[in-house]
């Protein structure tokens, strides 16, 4: 079974198809850089020299991977058709959504074998969007538990330290970081990662502290530094950063909407903010950061949930019976 997976570098979806390539033998990932989305016939040639039994991409550009007599897998790592998503992307973002993209997606669910999901919600999505009847499987992220795992004694013990890991743009909240750290009691330090888009749109202060960029593999021992994950975004496909933050056993105070809930157990692994409320994200902050126990009981309650649920071996299984499925259903 010779699987090839065409993926852009430099996203949540490259990471977690290069898991795959890393825990099955006969994955081959091939990449390409993202600015071939400008223009998707540029993926066309990606791999192409391979052979394949099973080509598995992502759900946008899937039709330029797709091979005559060989089936395709394709799967949503986002959903970028969201009416919700609207406010926070630019005229031109919202056109090409509009038009061009959601082409290019129907014409994905058309041709593939089989369609997955990284969360029910963007499952429901396309089914109540895009009129989508065909079988959904959805099949969670998984994260490396053996290193995304908790180091207490690296802990800050002097302030209660807490992380914003993603890039800086309004769809993952970062707009909100300063009106927040205004309202946080003293002792408590919000810091916060760049991503690649590097530009920050606000100014630092005593407890809103710049980190940059941070390279994925540091990225466990910046969770181990916090004691809480801020994740005040507004959609989001699956929350690759909240799933790791749990399995470094920390509590996430988050946004209530999209995929949020399936990771988050609201008063037990964290808490669920409505969707830009300033004063909710900074009071349940403040009433975490007043209590180390009740940070603990949530972390480890948030590691066992991923312990559970969001594992590599069982996001692994999952596309092995996935492919093996597709495989002898093209073979009859």
């Amino acid at each position: 079974m010779k699987v090839i997976s065409p993926v852009p570098t430099g996203s949540g979806a490259y990471i977690l198809h290069k898991l795959l390539q890393e825990n099955l033998s006969d994955y081959t990932l091939c990449s390409y850089p993202p600015l071939y989305s400008l223009f998707p016939p540029l993926i066309y040639p990606v791999g192409r020299r391979l052979r394949a039994d099973i080509v598995h991409t992502i759900a946008d550009y899937a039709i330029f991977s797709s091979r005559i007599n060989v089936p395709l897998v394709t799967t949503f790592h986002n959903y970028y058709l969201d009416e919700n998503l609207r406010p926070y992307s630019s005229m031109v973002q919202n056109i090409h959504y509009a038009t061009d993209l959601k082409w290019l997606i129907n014409l994905s669910l058309k041709y593939a074998s089989r369609v997955t999901t990284v969360s029910h919600f963007i499952e429901d999505k396309i089914y109540n969007d895009l009129g989508y009847r065909g079988e959904i499987r959805v099949i969670y992220n998984g994260i490396d538990s053996e290193i995304f795992y908790p180091v207490t004694n690296n802990k800050f013990k002097k302030q209660v330290v807490v992380l914003f890991a993603g890039n800086l743009i309004r769809r993952k909240g970062a707009n909100l970081l300063p009106a927040i750290a205004e309202r946080l009691d003293p002792g408590i330090r919000i810091r916060f990662t760049t991503g690649f888009r590097k530009r920050v749109m606000f100014r630092e202060t005593d407890n809103l502290v710049n980190i940059g960029c941070v390279a994925y593999r540091d990225m466990p021992s910046l969770y181990n530094t916090a004691d809480i994950l801020l994740f005040p975004t507004v959609r989001e496909g699956f929350g690759l950063a909240v799933a790791e933050a749990m399995a470094c056993g920390l509590p996430v105070i988050a946004t209530n909407c999209s995929s949020m809930p399936e990771l988050i157990d609201d008063n037990k692994g964290g808490y669920l903010c409505d969707i830009g409320n300033i004063e909710m994200f900074a009071e349940k902050i403040n009433l975490l950061a007043q209590s180390s126990a009740l940070r603990q009981e949530m972390g480890e309650y948030n590691r066992c949930k991923v312990e559970q649920y969001f594992t590599i071996d069982r996001m692994v299984r999952e596309y092995k019976e996935l492919f093996e499925e597709v495989l002898a259903t093209n073979s009859l």
